[in-house]
């Protein structure tokens, strides 16, 4: 990321490089591999409490929007997408690409890929055009499975600044341990999750440095924080430091 974003209008043309998307061509694909999910991974390879998911009233009906998670096992973005009446384009780390089996998913549903340990702009270009095309994006703003908070990158301020998209707090537990067949484990609470309401950062037109950058990535992750038990909060567990400087309702 440059040490200064410049930002005209966020809710204009996003950049000249960000390509179309076409959200319809992989609908169809989409709706066989939801299918899959409920019929055959929510049955047999991972318990999920349908009685506990929460705001689903929070999700916009139409246009774009970007969920952000905590992100404490492998399926916490295949129980939130499959429990939504939208599709959603989760961002993952490339390597869940290669994982034997389990990586056909993100190929077939075409999840953005994110090479970590670098600023990855072709990962943000294409979450700039499924924005701009009026979808959603899933990011785990941590960039890895922790149980609990850990400083966040700051590609999900980018994202929300840059394209004016609400962002969507998502609280996710009980999804520790799946998929798997131990019938000890489908005796406990299965994964459920909960979405908070929807928060804008302020249109500032002008420079944004980095420091604001990092800013506005930790107001958001209070939000989150807010909405998680204490144990699951981690570094952001101080809520009195919270800040709203950069965001508005």
């Amino acid at each position: 990321m440059p040490e200064n974003v410049v930002i005209s209008d966020p809710s204009s043309v996003i950049s000249a490089r960000v390509r179309e998307y076409d959200h319809a061509k992989h609908e169809s694909v989409r709706r066989v591999l939801r299918w899959a999910i409920t019929y055959i991974g929510f049955r047999f390879l991972a318990k999920v409490e349908f009685d506990q998911i929460e705001g689903l009233e929070n999700l916009p009906k139409t246009g774009a929007a970007i969920l952000m998670i905590n992100h404490i096992a492998l399926i916490d973005p295949i129980v939130v997408l499959g429990n939504l009446p939208r599709n959603i384009v989760p961002m993952a780390k490339a390597e869940v690409y290669w994982v034997p089996i389990w990586g056909i998913f993100p190929w077939l549903w075409d999840v953005i890929p994110v090479r970590r340990g670098e600023a990855d702009r072709e990962a943000l270009l294409k979450a700039l055009a499924v924005l701009k095309a009026g979808e959603i994006v899933l990011v785990a703003p941590q960039g890895t499975r922790q149980p609990s908070l850990q400083s966040a990158k700051e590609g999900i301020a980018y994202l929300a600044y840059k394209s004016g998209a609400p962002i969507i707090p998502v609280a996710i537990e009980g999804s520790r341990g799946f998929p798997t067949f131990n019938l000890n484990r489908w005796k406990e609470p299965g994964a459920r999750f909960k979405l908070g309401k929807p928060f804008r950062f302020k249109p500032i037109i002008g420079r944004l440095p980095r420091e604001a950058l990092k800013q506005m990535t930790d107001e958001a992750m209070y939000r989150l924080a807010e909405m998680l038990p204490e144990h699951r909060r981690g570094i952001y567990s101080d809520l009195s430091k919270a800040t709203n400087q950069y965001i508005e309702e």
